[in-house]
């Protein structure tokens, strides 16, 4: 397929060939995969909704055994999920999970989590400082500075509008 056309357009040389952006997008299109919508989102809900179902089970027990109230068993749910989540991370079992879930595997707990240990797996031959502590903490800064401005922009409409709860 060489391209015939002697315009501007950018052009990849592959071998023998020579092939514009468009006869380029064409032949990757051709090749993409395609993505069922429905069996996405079908496959994000079980993997989400298990993630939830395994927090809540959690969450029983610890109210169950440890004779907590709701409230109390809140904290140690969230801090078991994020445990299970970094160990999964750590052993390459998570971002298979992941890959295959989709959005599901991102519960903002777990999903939180996982790339907060992604980072510091990724970077921990840097340096701790540096490289773990570093590049961990740019993806929270912007995590807590969305969830800051969030609960200020959610706290400013409770108060406007006299919403008390």
């Amino acid at each position: 397929m060489a391209a015939s056309s002697k315009s501007q357009s950018a052009k990849w040389k592959l071998g023998n060939w020579t092939l514009s952006e468009q006869e380029y997008k064409k032949i990757a299109k051709q090749r993409e995969p395609s993505r069922s919508v429905f069996k996405n989102c079908i496959r994000a809900f079980l993997v989400g909704g298990t993630i939830c179902l395994i927090g809540q089970a959690l969450q029983q027990m610890y109210m169950t055994f440890f004779h907590m109230s709701e409230k109390q068993a809140t904290n140690p749910t969230v801090v078991t999920l994020i445990l299970i989540s970094v160990i999964l991370t750590c052993c390459g079992v998570y971002d298979k999970i992941a890959q295959w879930a989709g959005a599901g595997s991102a519960v903002p707990v777990t999903g939180f989590a996982n790339s907060m240990c992604s980072a510091a797996l990724e970077h921990r031959a840097e340096g701790l400082v540096l490289g773990v502590g570093g590049n961990m903490f740019k993806l929270a800064g912007s995590v807590v500075v969305f969830g800051t401005v969030a609960a200020f922009i959610v706290a400013l409409v409770y108060y406007l509008f006299g919403l008390q709860h």
